[in-house]
């Protein structure tokens, strides 16, 4: 049986319903019945888009070598990955490289998620203001999460305690060459992650792997080397293989203002994006600080090829001296 336009012009359909005519009464029942269950998909569509959970990805600057931090097309994996969740309401995502004129354009965000050589806060421009916009989302309960080198601070954006605002809104971070602190960046060649604590909800579906990368060590959680109230640490790696200490490489922190926030520092290596349990591991960590609730398999994706999410290249290329 060959239908009439009707079910495809939802919008017409007062239009076209003289069509139902020429049917037989089961047919023209199975049509509306038909009709019904799509129009009232379409409307159930449109509730859970107006109801997803929104995360903005903020893109620093970056200078690293291609295949390696590649941090535009790193943030089109994270919002590709947030918009096709496959056991978890997908979320709505912006990636921005700019930081919006009007304030207003930052609101109703439950998470954000900041990747660059270094803090975006800190390295874009007008990073003053950046700051203070940062600074009432997450007064606002708004949670936050830095990937990689997004997680690192440098000399000049603290005093000589070490005292910054990413300290208290994530938990730690990774102090590069400052006075108070010197964390180490290194390539490893086989890097294992093990969850820090398995009951955690970040964890969920998560098994340990090893992988070449550059987990950052020695990062900055606060004088005398302790944890602020409320931070805990994410993920570990036994580093470096020559002396090899238990080394927190992902940290998180639930903040009096009642949000959330987390830095992790992989992947360096953009093709590391294929690695199921490290992408499964931050996407749930992006999903606990948006206040979401992760599956107890984990958040489960799949990608496109790496290239279509077009880097300067999915492999590492050094460049030329």
């Amino acid at each position: 049986m060959k239908f009439p336009v009707i079910l495809l012009e939802f919008g017409c359909i007062q239009a076209h319903l003289p069509v139902l005519i020429g049917f037989s009464s089961m047919n023209r029942t199975f049509l509306i019945a038909f009709l019904t269950l799509c129009i009232s998909g379409i409307f159930s569509l449109g509730v859970t888009a107006a109801g997803a959970p929104r995360a903005l990805i903020v893109v620093g600057p970056s200078k690293h070598p291609p295949g390696t931090h590649e941090v535009a097309a790193g943030a089109r994996v994270i919002e590709y990955c947030l918009e096709h969740l496959q056991n978890s309401q997908s979320f709505a995502a912006d990636v921005i490289d700019e930081w919006p004129v009007d304030g207003e354009l930052i609101e109703g965000y439950q998470t954000v998620v900041l990747i660059g050589d270094s803090f975006p806060g800190e390295r874009m421009e007008n990073s003053d203001r950046i700051m203070e916009d940062l600074g009432r989302m997450m007064d606002g309960g708004c949670g936050m999460v830095t990937v990689h080198y997004g997680v690192g601070l440098k000399n000049e954006d603290m005093g000589p305690d070490g005292d910054h605002s990413l300290l208290h809104w994530t938990g730690g971070y990774f102090a590069a060459k400052c006075d108070h602190h010197q964390s180490v960046a290194r390539i490893y060649e086989a890097a294992t992650i093990e969850l820090a604590d398995p009951g955690h909800p970040v964890g969920n579906g998560v098994e340990s792997f090893t992988f070449p990368d550059e987990p950052y060590i020695k990062n900055y959680f606060g004088p005398d080397e302790r944890m602020l109230p409320g931070a805990f640490p994410v993920a570990t790696s036994m580093l470096p293989p020559e002396d090899p200490r238990e080394e927190i490489i992902a940290w998180g922190i639930e903040r009096a203002d009642g949000g959330r926030g987390i830095g992790i520092t992989l992947p360096h290596f953009f093709k590391n994006w294929n690695v199921d349990p490290m992408r499964k591991l931050l996407l749930n960590c992006i999903l606990w600080t948006a206040g979401e609730e992760i599956p107890a398999a984990g958040v489960e994706t799949s990608l496109p090829p790496l290239e279509s999410f077009a880097p300067e290249s999915v492999e590492f290329v050094p460049r030329k001296k």
